[in-house]
C-alpha cells in the first residue's frame, strides 16, 4: 500500500474546495430576476395571465409613470414596506375614485399582491401586502336557466342522419347530462371515453392536469358513440373527441395522411357556443343561452328534483365549496318572494 496520492486527485479535491458554492448552476440562477415574467410563467390559466399582465401594466403606469419593465419592478419590490403599502393605497384610491366596480378593483389589488408574494419567492423582497384589503362585494350570480321540457326542444333539433347532427346531439347531451363546463367538452380526447364503463376522463376546473372520472348516462354514451362511429374516429387515441366539420387533409393525424376524412381540429369554445345559443332561439327560447347557463339550468334542476340534497348536487355539479349551490338553489325556488309574500298576507 502506497502513501503516495494521484496529483490529479489532489488537484481535483482542492478545485472542488476552492469552487464557488452554486456555480454549477449559475447559468439557471437569475440575480436580478424578471418578476412579471417568472409571475406569468408560474399561472396556468391563460385568462389569468392576460389579466395580470394588463393590470400589472396599469398600476406602474400610475405610480412611475411608464410601463414595467425588470428595473423598474426590482426598485418596487425593494422599497421598504410602509412606502410600498402607501404606494398600493394610492392606486386603490385612484382605482375607487375612477368608480370602477368593487371587483375590479380587487383583482387588481390581486395581481399586485401576487407580484410580490413572487417578489418574495425569488428573493427579491422583504415585505407584503397582505395588510391591504379589498373592497366588500356582495356578488350575485343569475343562475336562472331553463326548464328539462324547454332543453327537450333544443335536442329535438339536431338531424341525427347527419354527422353534424350527432355531433351536436352528443356536446348538448354531456352539458345538460353532466353539467360539463365549456372548457371540459373542448379538452375531450376519444381515448378520454369508455363506452363499456359509461365514464369519460374531464379536466376539472383547477385541477391541473389531474384528470377525474365522471358517469355518464346511457343516453349520452350512446351518443358519443353514434358521433364516433359515424365520423369514423373509433380508437384513434391522441386526437380531439370532439372536432370542427371541413375538409383538410394537411391537418390530419401525419400517420394518416392517406385517411380522407374531415379535419380532426379540435372543436373551439366559439362553435360551442354558437350552437347553444342558435339552436335555443330556434327552440323559441328568448332567453339568452350559453354552455354556463345550460349548466345552471342542469344543477337547479338536479336541486329541484332531489328536494335540496346538497351533498348529492355538489357531486354532480362538482364545486369546491358547497356554499356556491346555495345561489342556484335561492334562484330557483325564489325563497326571498316567498318569505316576502308570506308577511305581506300576515298584516
Amino acid at each position: 500500500m502506497t502513501d503516495t496520492i494521484d496529483t490529479s486527485i489532489v488537484t481535483s479535491l482542492q478545485s472542488a474546495l476552492d469552487a464557488k458554492i452554486g456555480s454549477e448552476f449559475a447559468d439557471c440562477i437569475d440575480v436580478t430576476p424578471d418578476v412579471i415574467s417568472q409571475l406569468l410563467a408560474d399561472t396556468r390559466s391563460p385568462n389569468t395571465r392576460r389579466a395580470y399582465e394588463m393590470d400589472l401594466k396599469d398600476f406602474f403606469k400610475f405610480i412611475a409613470k411608464r410601463e414595467p419593465d425588470r428595473d423598474l419592478v426590482l426598485a418596487f419590490l425593494h422599497l421598504e414596506q410602509k412606502q410600498a403599502v402607501a404606494a398600493t393605497l394610492n392606486y386603490k384610491a385612484h382605482l375607487i375614485k375612477k368608480g370602477l366596480a368593487e371587483a375590479t378593483v380587487n383583482r387588481r389589488l390581486a395581481a399586485i399582491k401576487s407580484m410580490v408574494v413572487m417578489g418574495r419567492k425569488v428573493g427579491v423582497c422583504d415585505y407584503s401586502l397582505d395588510d391591504i384589503k379589498g373592497e366588500r362585494v356582495e356578488t350575485y350570480r343569475d343562475t336562472s336557466g331553463v326548464s328539462a321540457e324547454e332543453y327537450a326542444k333544443i335536442l329535438k333539433l339536431c338531424d341525427l342522419d347527419t354527422l353534424k347532427g350527432k355531433r351536436d346531439y352528443a356536446i348538448l347531451r354531456l352539458l345538460w347530462d353532466n353539467g360539463l363546463r365549456l372548457n371540459e367538452v373542448v379538452q375531450l380526447n376519444v381515448e378520454d371515453f369508455d363506452a363499456s364503463r359509461q365514464t369519460a376522463k374531464i379536466l376539472g376546473k383547477g385541477k391541473g392536469t389531474q384528470a377525474i372520472v365522471i358517469d355518464l348516462s346511457l343516453k349520452t354514451t350512446q351518443a358519443i358513440c353514434d358521433w364516433l362511429i359515424a365520423s369514423k374516429r373509433v380508437n384513434l387515441r391522441g386526437l380531439a373527441l370532439f372536432t370542427g366539420l371541413g375538409y383538410n387533409k394537411a391537418k390530419l393525424n401525419p400517420e394518416r395522411k392517406e385517411d380522407p376524412r374531415f379535419d380532426p381540429e379540435r372543436i373551439n369554445g366559439q362553435t360551442i357556443r354558437h350552437l347553444v345559443d342558435s339552436l335555443a332561439r330556434e327552440a323559441g327560447i328568448t332567453k339568452k343561452m350559453s354552455p354556463h347557463r345550460v349548466r345552471h339550468s342542469a344543477i337547479t334542476t338536479v336541486l329541484d328534483k332531489n328536494k335540496g340534497n346538497f351533498r348529492e348536487a355538489q357531486r354532480f355539479s362538482r364545486h369546491a365549496d358547497p356554499r356556491t349551490l346555495i345561489k342556484y338553489d335561492d334562484n330557483k325556488q325564489q325563497l326571498q318572494k316567498k318569505m316576502t309574500d308570506l308577511l305581506s298576507d300576515l298584516v
